[in-house]
């Protein structure tokens, strides 16, 4: 019995439909389902009878909780997948690193087998910009010229389950990006191309990205990790493609192209 946490969202979608086809018997875990990470009864119920365990814990503060809390109860579990977020653990980056190192930590130093994803940049937040790109106007650009290694959330989906299928990921840490390094003026392009759609970038300054935040009611402390992530993205600190997608798959990862073709069309 495999427990999928975060079943409904961006990964979890895609995974639970390739484990179900695989032959597995699956568990989804989700508010949906009524399961709550903070509810130590209900996450004994979710791991009843559970011998593996693909961990994605909801983002935020949080995170380091909801994944020790679920460690804690899972007595009778032999692997578990966890997904973690590029660049944990290395400096400049402690913020990200204070949701995911104390998960990966305890993995780590565990009796269990264990397989830590490391995705950077989902394809998928293009999504945020479907207002802008209906009403005409200028996709806001945060990271200036600043490229991420975009990945499709297929391709996590698709690691994760032969890591959680097989034995060959065991004790394995794998940083997952897509096979190129594109920055927002780029991935607008290959939209407008896709959607045959004219489509304009507007840069926005850290200071303009504060005060629009700010004015929307994000806490201030939420604003400051979103803009210390945009500034590490500027300064190119998130310039990163790697071989470990098509190390796991044997093929390699799809592009922001394909992901655009298959999402939007």
């Amino acid at each position: 019995m495999i427990l999928v946490t975060g079943a409904t969202g961006t990964i979890g979608r895609h995974l639970v439909p390739l484990l179900i086809d695989s032959g597995a018997a699956v568990r989804e875990m989700s508010r949906r389902q009524g399961f709550d990470f903070e509810d130590t009864e209900s996450l004994t119920r979710a791991l009843d009878g559970v011998d593996t365990v693909f961990l994605l814990s909801p983002p935020g503060d949080t995170v380091a909780k909801y994944d020790l809390a679920l460690l804690e109860q899972a007595k009778n579990v032999h692997k578990v997948v966890k997904i973690s977020a590029i660049h944990t653990g290395e400096p400049g980056f402690e913020l990200t690193s204070a949701w995911h190192l104390p998960g990966e930590q305890a993995l780590r130093s565990s009796d269990l087998m264990w397989t830590i994803l490391r995705p950077t940049a989902f394809a998928s937040n293009a999504l945020a910009w479907l207002p802008q790109i209906e009403a005409g106007e200028p996709i806001p650009s945060f990271y200036g010229d600043g490229k991420n290694g975009v990945v499709n959330p297929r391709d996590i989906a698709a690691v994760a389950a032969q890591a959680l299928l097989t034995d060959d990921h065991d004790k394995q840490t794998y940083t997952l990006t897509g096979p190129e390094l594109l920055n927002t003026t780029q991935q607008v392009e290959i939209l407008s191309d896709v959607l045959g759609k004219p489509l304009q970038t507007v840069d926005v300054s850290p200071d303009q990205a504060r005060a629009g935040m700010l004015a929307q009611g994000m806490p201030s402390e939420s604003v400051e990790f979103m803009l210390k992530g945009f500034e590490i993205v500027r300064n190119g600190g998130n310039a990163v493609v790697t071989d470990h997608v098509e190390r796991v798959l044997g093929r390699s990862p799809a592009t922001f192209r394909t992901w655009a073709q298959e999402t939007l069309l």
